[in-house]
């Protein structure tokens, strides 16, 4: 309220357009699935999809990542729309951003630095915001003379260097110094984690896997009585939760750890190790699947990939299907001749293809949000955490 009137504050959301090229062998299909995903991380970052560009390439233009065809459309969908920035589904290099940079005249990012982005908002902790600037530091490092070409006109020859080579040269070493600070201040963090985790006694483990934004944190919360941050959102977890669960008479610590997603920077995988470790450290995972999703097989697929470069161990594993309250149905008609798609299997059916695909796996189908089915998941987990508690402490196997 300023003089009796109230005013509003908005925060302006950037204008975005998604570009991605589609190589040989790639199925359109998927790819606009990914572009979906990509649209999803620029509006968890704060920016509105206003188009989508694709273009069909046997290889990537190693000077614009389109071809100069498609790079002039670009441009003039970016003027007459006023576009703020374009956002390019894979990885570009420092020439590419450069080149596009220049063509269309707006800010440019790819795929990793809006990861960076939103990891970058979301960090809470010390821990989360060391790892997180530390992956930001290694990925400018090599891109330093993108920031420079406004002093690449002041060249100069053998003993006449231009101050834009002398400041990236200075900035370089501010950079590698500040690098250098964030590891050690890392291996500390490691240490005093693994100390945290040697205090925690011999309770079984149980950490929480999952591709992003599937509901870990709403499950955590309800089965450890807890107040974790969840929203639906990309990443809205970054830093490891722990929390003491206790089913029937048997406690056990439950750990809800950063979600996982395509394409995610391979810098990151390496500077989040200490949130990692949960995985590697735990007796039993549990990984949730929004079963609603579209594409909650690939999801399956991702995460499945991601932990076996994590932790190289066959663990017991228990499936949770997630999100069954949101599971799209639409029944066939019978004189529908079309192959069978996916909107088209009940879940009843689709239970039964799972099931029958698992070996020496616990599936269990739920609805976090609406608390169904939650008791055979409960159920589930105590059988899980005592086999291996009796592995552990034979002796005491007459308590369970």
């Amino acid at each position: 309220m300023k003089n009796g009137i109230s005013v509003e504050l908005e925060v302006k959301q950037e204008r975005c357009i998604l570009i991605s090229v589609i190589p040989s062998g790639t199925l359109e299909e998927t790819a606009k699935e990914h572009i979906e995903e990509l649209a999803f991380l620029a509006l968890t970052a704060g920016a509105v999809t206003q188009e989508t560009f694709f273009q069909k390439l046997t290889t990537i233009d190693t000077r614009t990542y389109v071809g100069s065809g498609k790079l002039k459309e670009i441009k003039a969908y970016v003027d007459e729309h006023k576009i703020d920035v374009a956002i390019f589904d894979d990885e570009l290099s420092t020439s590419q951003l450069r080149n596009v940079e220049r063509e269309l005249g707006i800010k440019i990012i790819d795929r990793t630095i809006l990861i960076l982005d939103i990891f970058a908002s979301r960090a809470r902790t010390s821990n989360a915001r060391t790892q997180v600037e530390l992956v930001q530091l290694q990925y400018l490092l090599p891109r330093l003379t993108r920031m420079w070409t406004h002093l690449e006109r002041q060249k100069g020859g053998i003993g006449m260097r231009g101050p834009g080579e002398t400041q990236i040269e200075t900035d370089r070493r501010i950079i590698l110094d500040r690098i250098s600070l964030l590891k050690d201040r890392l291996t500390a963090i490691d240490k005093q984690m693994i100390t945290q985790r040697g205090n925690r006694g011999q309770l079984v483990r149980v950490a929480l896997v999952g591709y992003t934004n599937v509901g870990k944190s709403t499950l955590m919360n309800l089965l450890s009585k807890s107040d974790v941050f969840a929203e639906n959102k990309l990443f809205a977890t970054l830093d490891t939760t722990v929390r003491k669960v206790v089913i029937d008479n048997l406690p056990f610590l439950l750990t809800d750890t950063v979600g996982f997603i395509r394409k995610l920077p391979h810098q990151l995988i390496e500077s989040f190790k200490s949130t990692l470790d949960e995985v590697r450290e735990a007796d039993i995972l549990v990984h949730v699947i929004d079963i609603s999703h579209p594409n909650f097989e690939d999801h399956y697929k991702v995460v499945n990939e991601t932990i076996s470069e994590i932790d190289k161990i066959d663990k017991p594993h228990v499936l949770v299907f997630n999100k069954i309250d949101a599971y799209k149905f639409t029944p066939k008609d019978e004189n529908d001749l079309t192959p069978i798609q996916k909107e088209n299997v009940s879940l009843e059916e689709l239970k039964k293809t799972w099931m029958s695909k698992l070996e020496n796996q616990n599936c269990v189908f739920i609805s976090a949000e609406n608390k169904e089915n939650i008791d055979n998941l409960k159920a589930i987990l105590y059988e899980e955490v005592k086999r291996v508690f009796q592995i552990r402490y034979p002796y005491n196997n007459l308590l369970y």
